[in-house]
């Protein structure tokens, strides 16, 4: 018998921002920066915001998603780049945002028929792939990527979900929340204006490169299957079939607990992180996770190394501004001995690497960056290093997007489907804890979750 169709498309097309308001401050192009093309050609990031309504079909369809429209229109004439494409012109050193105009962002509207509840749920595993259908599809060939794509996906009776695709390329976690929150805003209060702390600031030149790091990285990426390999195809990472997706709570008691535990550690009370060392909230959060994960996992490397995203915006020297548009974060790492992570003190040991790691960072952001041509360079080899990464930030407070009928149900980085990230968002119960995504294979899941729980417990 033929499986039910889950999700129906019901219209796609491009909204371009709205011709009638006075002369947007949006430029029509950008240039790449360094903190850009580190991730050229990296997977997108996707993001899925669930909202509960309880009412007709046919209001969804006649009042909401006109709204959703108009206001999306009105925000894009502040963000004149997402309406473009990446393109990387033979006389160009690096690729370059171009947008022309009746360009306009990608948008699917589409009805389902899934179980609304089932899919944002926070207390119950889901199969990775149910969610699949809700995340649009960006544009992407060897000449040219478009930079987002947008699907409203209505679920009768229910509510809706907004999906969003970014490229990695051309804005980071920050900048896209920003234009999430003010669409938000905007469809909300029917207002075209921004506020101060969502409002774009594109000026390049703030970016400095002593180093020469963009052509470190453009150089690694044209040499890359190369040479002179312009592709803008992005690395393709399948989606493991059999996988689960699981949501997890940490409330600001439980990190109090946690710092208080890692601190009462012999191996705390022996290493240089004394307790006159701030151990910061991040780093908490990150080290139980990860812990976590090397623990749950069925089979391991010998070496563990994870991954997190740090924002360079207040880092660099002077520091940029707070609502620069596009990327202007690094990516640092911490490396140790999977026998260390499943020792009795595993949790103070992460805790303490990746505090260790943040700290060091005062020194300078754009130290060692160099390195990470290399790291693009053998982007296609297998590393025989057990890799966790980490996805998004409570500090983006995601669970306070209201379009205007409420706060989200569940916001989801469904990206993590494909890199295996550890995904942090704020907590929607609003106690001052965070959210955590994971995505494993089901054995591993149930053992994370049995092990997560149990450390918890434990915490006096």
């Amino acid at each position: 018998m033929e499986k039910p169709q889950t999700v129906n498309i019901v219209e796609v097309c491009r909204v371009a921002p709205v011709p009638d308001l006075p002369s947007s401050a949006s430029p029509k192009s950008l240039p790449l920066t360094l903190f850009d093309l580190l991730w050229l050609r990296f997977s997108p990031v996707q993001r899925l915001f669930f909202y509960e309504i309880s009412c007709p079909n046919s209001s969804l369809f006649n009042s909401i998603i006109p709204k959703l429209k108009h206001s999306l229109s009105l925000t894009l004439h502040h963000f004149f780049p997402l309406c473009g494409n990446l393109i990387w012109p033979q006389d160009s050193p690096k690729p370059i945002v171009s947008y022309v105009k009746g360009d306009g962002v990608s948008l699917t509207i589409a009805e389902s028929n899934m179980d609304f509840y089932h899919l944002s749920d926070n207390n119950n595993f889901r199969d990775v792939m149910e969610c699949q259908p809700l995340i649009p599809n960006l544009e992407v060939s060897h000449e040219k990527a478009s930079v987002m794509a947008l699907q409203v996906t209505v679920f009768p009776n229910s509510g809706f979900c907004i999906g969003i695709t970014n490229h990695h390329a051309v804005l980071d976690g920050k900048t896209s929340i920003s234009f999430v929150k003010s669409w938000a805003r905007i469809c909300k209060f029917d207002s075209p204006c921004l506020v101060p702390e969502h409002t774009p600031f594109y000026d390049r030149t703030v970016i400095k490169d002593p180093a020469g790091l963009e052509t470190v990285y453009a150089d690694a990426w044209l040499n890359l299957s190369g040479p002179n390999n312009r592709s803008l195809t992005l690395m393709d990472r399948p989606i493991e079939l059999g996988a689960v997706r699981g949501t997890f709570q940490l409330s600001g008691e439980d990190i109090e607990k946690l710092r208080k535990s890692v601190r009462g550690t012999e191996h705390s009370k022996r290493s240089s992180s004394s307790s006159t060392v701030r151990i910061s909230t991040f780093s908490i959060i990150c080290g139980y996770a990860w812990a976590c994960v090397e623990k749950a996992k069925e089979k391991r490397e010998t070496r563990a190394a994870l991954g997190f995203p740090v924002d360079c915006r207040r880092r660099l020297k002077p520091s940029n501004h707070p609502t620069y548009f596009g990327n202007c974060i690094m990516a640092a790492y911490v490396g140790l001995e999977t026998e260390e992570l499943l020792g009795e003190n595993g949790v103070s040991v992460t805790v303490e690497a990746i505090n260790e790691a943040i700290s060091g960072l005062e020194d300078g952001v754009l130290n060692g960056l160099e390195k990470w041509g290399s790291v693009i360079s053998n982007s296609d080899k297998k590393s025989h290093v057990g890799f966790t990464t980490v996805a998004g930030s409570s500090r983006f407070e995601v669970y306070k997007t209201d379009f205007g009928w409420g706060t989200p149900r569940k916001v989801e980085i469904t990206s993590i489907d494909r890199t295996g990230a550890i995904s942090v968002a704020d907590s929607p119960n609003g106690n001052g804890g965070v959210e955590l995504g994971l995505v494993l294979k089901t054995q591993e899941m149930e053992a994370f979750a049995s092990l997560f729980a149990k450390g918890l417990e434990a915490l006096i």
